[in-house]
């Protein structure tokens, strides 16, 4: 990466350009599928903030739409980033699953003696996992049914009874299998490969600069504290192999001075991020959204660290111009079936009381509900 900086913005500004990458303003209109692959994972330990966070980016991704697109195959889910279950695009979510991967837990003194399984036994295990999930979709203690058919894996039966949720991840991530929907309160696993839209996962130095590219395309401009946050923390690539793959992109990469903060774009991005302007939008945003939680709660930026606090607890910001300045919450339906937004700012610097009618009326849009603006 280059020592001369080349580009240079304020914050408002390369806030105002991510706010597009992101398709949040101006709005997208593009299918789940398609928000889902833009932003590269969309957390999913509660489907309703994710099917709120895809809609909030679709003029035509409404209620249900994330929801088809999984059915459809057009999203798939598993185990990345800090350890959580995320939504991923088939096409190429293998390369996030790689970068987990890297780490090879499962060959842990501490997982070979809690599972009885060998390195050298994980092949075999992985095959007969793909074997039982043949047929269809399984619930966890149906594939222990299944495994505990071999003698070598009876002894797991007991795991996949109590749901099998550390097991299973390295599954994940090898790309044997992802998460599917449930079957009488219980969570179903599929065979990945079945599905034609799977890409498989790449050699891992063929992954770690594509979830580069790609992050920086979504989330930049970028400092290599963000790219570290994204793909280092609780991803097992690691700060040394994340520092080669930086320093192998440096012709790919352009320096931005942000308000004396050196970030970086791709090159190719490089114009439209200097000819960026601030924005004024406001936008309403379900908690744990990727705008916050794919630079780190702790970008002042983004969230102002007074507010840091709620946002880590889930709650759902109001955005002004990218920044976190107040939070939302919705009410339950009146007896006419409509239900109350109301927001608290939570500093000085309100948004538009005219942008922020406007918004409500488009959450509305996304939910498929009647919502009033309390106050």
């Amino acid at each position: 990466m280059s020592d001369t900086t080349q580009v240079a913005v304020s914050w408002a500004a390369a806030l105002g350009w991510r706010l597009e990458r992101h398709l949040l303003a101006p709005v997208g209109d593009g299918s789940a599928a398609h928000v889902v692959r833009r932003l590269g994972a969309v957390l999913s330990m509660d489907e309703s903030l994710a099917a709120l966070a895809v809609a909030a980016r679709s003029t035509t991704a409404g209620p249900g739409a994330l929801a088809q697109a999984l059915a459809d195959g057009e999203v798939i889910t598993g185990f990345t980033f800090r350890g959580a279950m995320h939504h991923l695009a088939p096409e190429d979510g293998g390369v996030y699953l790689g970068l987990r991967a890297a780490g090879r837990q499962w060959e842990r003194t501490s997982w070979v003696d809690y599972y009885r399984l060998r390195p050298e036994d994980w092949p075999a295990f992985r095959a007969a996992v793909r074997e039982a999930l043949h047929a269809g979709p399984l619930t966890l203690p149906e594939l222990g049914d299944a495994l505990a058919r071999h003698a070598a894996y009876r002894h797991l039966k007991p795991v996949f009874d109590d749901g099998a949720g550390t097991l299973v991840k390295p599954l994940s991530w090898q790309g044997d299998l992802s998460l599917g929907g449930t079957r009488d309160g219980q969570r179903l696993v599929q065979r990945l490969d079945d599905n034609p839209r799977w890409a498989g996962i790449p050699p891992l130095d063929e992954a770690g600069p594509q979830a580069i590219r790609h992050y920086l395309r979504t989330y930049g401009p970028a400092t290599t504290d963000h790219v570290h946050h994204w793909l280092g923390d609780n991803l097992s690539a690691g700060r040394k192999r994340l520092e080669g793959w930086l320093a192998g992109l440096a012709d790919e990469l352009v320096p931005v001075d942000v308000e004396g903060t050196t970030a970086h774009v791709l090159a190719e991005d490089a114009e439209s991020l200097a000819a960026a302007r601030p924005s004024e939008a406001v936008t309403l945003l379900p908690g744990h959204d990727q705008w916050v939680m794919g630079v780190g709660t702790h970008d002042p930026h983004v969230t102002p660290p007074a507010h840091r606090d709620a946002v880590t607890r889930k709650a759902n910001p109001v955005l002004v111009g990218g920044v976190v300045r107040g939070t939302w919450t919705l009410a339950r339906p009146a007896k006419d079936g409509s239900r109350r937004v109301t927001v608290t700012w939570l500093d000085d610097t309100p948004g538009s009381a005219t942008a922020l009618a406007q918004e409500v009326q488009r959450l509305a849009t996304a939910l498929g509900q009647d919502l009033t603006l309390a106050g």
